[in-house]
């Protein structure tokens, strides 16, 4: 018998199911422009009508939010800092397992990472994960040079298998035919794409990088040119095929992070809890959601922008966003501000995150010193500053005052993150604090986790992995206060 043939062998998978076009797209350093071609395959892709399932590699949430807009499916966080690497893999096969095409988007530079060893880098969870990886090249000013570049990333680590590179902010066809050139001369690399570089072909920038979609003004706008200009300047069935990868494992039931306890569901009433989800806030982990839901939450979405009072809730969820660039419209909704801090200095449990925390203050102060009133729940007031107070990843430990019930008692360091441009100013001496800062900023450098009334307000962003059940504890802390109201006063 003669030898099997490869590629019969592939097409076969591929018509059985058994495989997936799946790739980590990153680029040799940061604004290369991969978040863009992200969103663009990502729309091009859903625009044919195809199953194609988006990841974020760290913890960014405004990346996420634009994948999560132009594929129509959540975006999912895979984050080597905060997550065991049995968590992201099987976060990673979970939602994996029944798309046709997996993009994982990463960060900066495929060889970056916070440690020297590069086990946190875009690489190692190419690697991890079994995936090609698929090279953005920001070509400007670029000709022959462009080949060591390409060589050098392949000779690093030979365990990377380079499956293809995008060209990107060409300065026209004669720059990309002398690229095509050298690349097809030097190396064995594919050139799947090749983008021009066009003014209008971007997204708008804010001073935290890009604009969440969920505050773009014409959102659809610019996912159809991104789509467009990907489908008409990227090989977008040649990327598919070089891209062609056995379909990941189904994940193990016992991992948390991709089944949570859904007993708990049955064994405990369902309790609404607010989430407050507009323009002015918008960052939340899709998992974290589903933790709280399966904690037995039944989420009820609000707007502090359009909604005119509270209704009635067992809890509150405020999440982060960017409260400075809708202070105004903030303060004018006073009905809803008012009814907030009611239902807060009357015992309403609610947690909230940077953002959240800005809205709960006195009042906020924006760059241009204008100064607005915000809920008045915390005793103090936000002001906006030009660089970041914050930034990066944390390290809390918790405090014997922190007032979420918990299975055990406190041990190690929590991982978490920050990053806020504001800081949280006048607060009086005395009160309460969830956290110990041992790496990052917080609140004043020291501290972070305000306690008041039935409220957590932080400036650091918890995500419910590993040791930090945070989901679980929200919601017993929830259901506590309900069973604590003596009868006949519900």
């Amino acid at each position: 018998m003669g030898a099997t043939n490869p590629t019969f062998v592939r097409d076969a998978m591929v018509q059985n199911g058994l495989t997936q076009s799946a790739f980590l797209l990153s680029a040799a350093h940061k604004s290369s422009g991969k978040t863009l071609v992200s969103v663009g395959l990502a729309a091009a892709w859903q625009r044919q009508g195809r199953h194609i399932q988006t990841f974020k590699k760290g913890p960014d949430y405004i990346d996420p939010l634009w994948l999560t807009r132009a594929s129509g499916r959540p975006c999912r966080n895979l984050d080597l800092y905060l997550m065991s690497r049995v968590e992201v893999a099987a976060l990673y096969q979970c939602h994996a397992q029944s798309a046709e095409l997996c993009l994982v988007e990463g960060n900066k530079g495929l060889y970056d990472g916070l440690a020297l060893d590069g086990s946190n880098s875009n690489a190692e969870l190419a690697k991890m994960l079994g995936l090609p990886v698929v090279l953005v090249l920001d070509a400007r000013g670029m000709t022959r040079g462009i080949a060591p570049l390409i060589l050098g990333y392949q000779a690093f680590d030979r365990d990377i298998r380079i499956a293809g590179v995008i060209l990107n902010q060409l300065g026209g066809r004669r720059h990309e035919a002398k690229l095509r050139a050298v690349i097809e001369h030097y190396t064995d690399i594919p050139v799947i794409g090749a983008i021009q570089h066009e003014p209008d072909l971007f997204v708008e920038e804010s001073h935290l990088g890009l604009i969440p979609s969920n505050e773009s003004l014409c959102l659809d706008v610019t996912l159809q040119r991104l789509a467009q200009a990907l489908s008409d300047q990227v090989n977008l069935s040649c990327l598919e095929q070089l891209t062609q990868t056995s379909r990941p494992p189904r994940p193990q039931e016992s991992v948390p992070i991709v089944q949570p306890l859904r007993a708990v569901i049955n064994r405990n009433p369902v309790l609404r809890l607010g989430i407050i989800q507009d323009h002015a806030f918008g960052f939340y982990y899709p998992d974290d959601l589903e933790g709280l839901q399966a904690a037995g939450a039944n989420l009820v979405k609000l707007s502090a922008l359009e909604d005119d009072e509270l209704p009635e809730l067992d809890g509150l969820y405020i999440g982060g966003g960017f409260p400075e660039r809708y202070a105004r419209a903030l303060a004018a909704n006073e009905r809803f501000r008012h009814s907030l801090l009611q239902a807060i200095m009357a015992g309403l449990p609610v947690y909230a995150e940077c953002g959240g925390l800005m809205y709960l203050s006195r009042s906020l102060t924006t760059l241009e010193g204008e100064t607005y009133p915000m809920v008045g729940a915390i005793p103090g007031r936000v002001v906006m500053e030009s660089r970041p107070v914050g930034r990066g990843y944390v390290h809390l430990a918790e405090n014997d005052g922190h007032p979420w019930p918990r299975r055990e008692p406190p041990h190690g360091l929590i991982p978490a993150h920050e990053f806020h441009y504001s800081r949280l100013l006048d607060l009086p001496e005395g009160l309460n604090y969830a956290f110990e800062v041992k790496r990052g900023f917080g609140i004043d450098g020291q501290r972070d986790g305000l306690c008041l009334y039935n409220m957590l307000a932080s400036y650091t962003h918890l995500r419910a992995l590993g040791q930090c059940y945070w989901t679980a504890r929200f919601m017993a802390f929830m259901r506590a206060k309900i069973d604590s109201i003596p009868s006949g006063e519900e």
